[in-house]
């Protein structure tokens, strides 16, 4: 069996890899990316532009292998909006078609929260989709795609679609990571709130899952939020990372009335140190996700909160979290 892996290269798919490494030592990953990694030797590396149809020449393909698809531009904001809508949609179509020509049966889809929209509402799977980004709707129609390629064999073909929350740990890089230096160089303040709620999950929970539903698989399509269930606040965020690393300031509080104008003014100043209104209201929307289906599932959690947040930093011996 082969395992292909779209945007193997990033921060999802090489944490993927390594669990599948650990499980299967003898398993044949082809890491489909345009950013070259071979992890140590742990993938067989091929050049692969997702937004262009997808050859593979000189590979025994057959239709048990399986593709976890994450290629995707995603930063939000970041990009000119065309990017996601290119990227994502034809990601997703040809991404699709190579399931297609050679039979494979088994997909696993990235999605995003994004395809909810901002809003402070409680979302389950069964909520109505309302983006209000380039990038949430250009992942919510690479869902659809998804979906189309499951329906033309829905007997035989298997689709899981997740829609993870703010994902953390190590090679992150993103948000987890910002607020953590934030904190120890005491630049953060929570922004207008503490009571935001941010649907998160640890990578290596998320990766393992994503091979549970594989095994475990009911019917055509399914799609999981992916996070801690409940969701946790900012503030819980923040003192457990405290907590964790072994930091003891106080983290202050700037009002909404206060942080706006200057987010505006750091904006007009190119936005130093990311600082832009649109970021900072993204800080201050909370993102309430329901994991109920995911508690639910079957799935037994590796880590609480606070012992994933504590492997992460063990992961990078016990020095910061990045």
């Amino acid at each position: 069996m082969n395992y292909f892996i779209t945007g193997g290269s990033g921060f999802i798919g090489t944490h993927l890899t390594d669990l599948l490494k650990n499980i299967c030592p003898e398993c044949n990953i082809y890491n489909l990316d345009i950013v070259e990694n071979n992890q140590n030797g742990k993938v067989t590396f091929i050049y692969c532009d997702v937004r262009k149809p997808i050859a593979m020449e000189g590979i025994s393909i057959t239709e048990d292998d399986i593709i976890f698809n994450f290629a995707a531009v995603h930063r939000t904001p970041g990009h000119p909006d065309p990017v996601y809508f290119e990227t994502n949609i034809l990601g997703a179509e040809n991404v699709t078609a190579f399931a297609e020509k050679y039979n494979i049966k088994k997909i696993v889809f990235t999605s995003s929260i994004a395809p909810y929209g901002a809003a402070e509402d409680l979302k389950e799977e069964t909520t109505i989709p309302m983006p209000n980004t380039p990038y949430g709707i250009s992942k919510l129609v690479a869902e659809k795609i998804h979906m189309v390629w499951q329906a033309k064999n829905s007997l035989e073909r298997q689709l899981t679609i997740v829609r993870p929350g703010v994902v953390f740990g190590k090679g992150e890089n993103g948000n987890f990571s910002r607020l953590y230096w934030g904190i120890r160089e005491r630049k953060f303040m929570y922004p207008g709130r503490k009571d935001t709620i941010k649907a998160c999950i640890y990578v290596k929970e998320l990766v393992r899952f994503m091979l549970y539903r594989l095994e475990h698989h009911e019917q055509g399509v399914e799609l999981y939020n992916c996070t801690f269930e409940p969701a946790y606040t900012i503030e819980q965020i923040v003192d457990t990372m405290k907590k964790v690393t072994g930091m003891k300031h106080a983290v202050p509080l700037i009002p909404a009335w206060i942080l706006m104008p200057a987010a505006a003014v750091a904006g007009c100043l190119g936005a130093p140190m990311g600082i832009c209104p649109a970021r900072v209201k993204k800080l201050m929307v909370s993102t309430n996700i329901c994991g109920k289906k995911l508690a639910d599932s079957g799935y037994k959690f590796h880590y609480t909160f606070e012992e994933a947040i504590a492997d992460w930093f063990k992961d990078n011996g016990k020095q910061c979290l990045k």
